[in-house]
This record gives structure tokens, C-alpha cells and sequence, in this order.
């Protein structure tokens, strides 16, 4: 795991567990997502898409594909982010702009920020 978790608004702070990364769901992606994560890996566009990602079930975008066990394909044996500095702004602005219906007890910045609220 990355060993500073930056801070953020409203008092979270990411733990850099990984859990949101094991959600099941889409994890939607922008053209500048696309575009930013197939240059970082050094690939074109159309490569990047047929490997790594596949049409939402309402076909209106396209979502990363998960391993197996349904965590993200980018999340590696480390637990760590393998392509943290492109990743889609949906993972970047997790909780604030989506979270999951269990984020109070499986996310771990989340229960962290509720306590200090207490």
C-alpha cells in the first residue's frame, strides 16, 4: 500500500485498502479516461478498449472489466492501484461523487472520518 494517504474535503482520508477497487459494478469511464490510461499503458485506443473494457449493460459507456473475483483489473496483488496517476474520475472522486451501498462498514477512510466526527 502507498504509504501517505492524502487528505481530502470534508475530513476522509483515502487508507489505500483497496476495497472500493473489490465493489462489484461498473466503474465507468470517460473519453479522457480512455484516452489518459491506453497512453499510460502505451497503447492505442482501439487496444486498450477491445482489452480492458466492455459496454455497459444499458450500452451507453463502457466500464472497466474486473479480474475473476470481480475486483478491478487494474488492482494488483499489492493491493495497490497499478495505474494510480490515470485512474477514472470515478475512482477519483470516490465517496464524494458515488460510493456503495455498504461504504459505513466496509470502507475503511469512511469509518475513520465518522469517528472523528463523534
Amino acid at each position: 500500500m502507498s504509504s501517505a494517504a492524502p487528505r481530502t474535503t470534508e475530513g476522509f482520508v483515502c487508507q489505500r485498502c483497496g476495497t472500493c477497487c473489490r465493489e462489484q459494478g461498473y466503474v465507468y469511464l470517460t473519453d479522457d479516461d480512455v484516452d489518459a490510461i491506453a497512453a499510460s499503458l502505451g497503447m492505442d485506443v482501439v487496444a486498450f478498449t477491445e482489452r480492458y473494457t466492455r459496454l455497459t449493460q444499458q450500452r451507453r459507456g463502457l466500464s472497466l472489466v474486473e479480474q475473476d473475483d470481480g475486483a478491478c483489473i487494474f488492482l494488483n496483488e499489492g493491493g495497490d492501484c497499478s495505474i494510480e496517476s490515470v485512474k477514472p474520475a470515478q475512482c477519483r472522486q470516490f465517496p464524494f461523487a458515488w460510493r456503495y451501498a455498504d461504504v459505513q462498514s466496509i470502507c475503511k477512510g469512511w469509518r475513520e472520518c465518522e469517528q472523528q466526527d463523534t
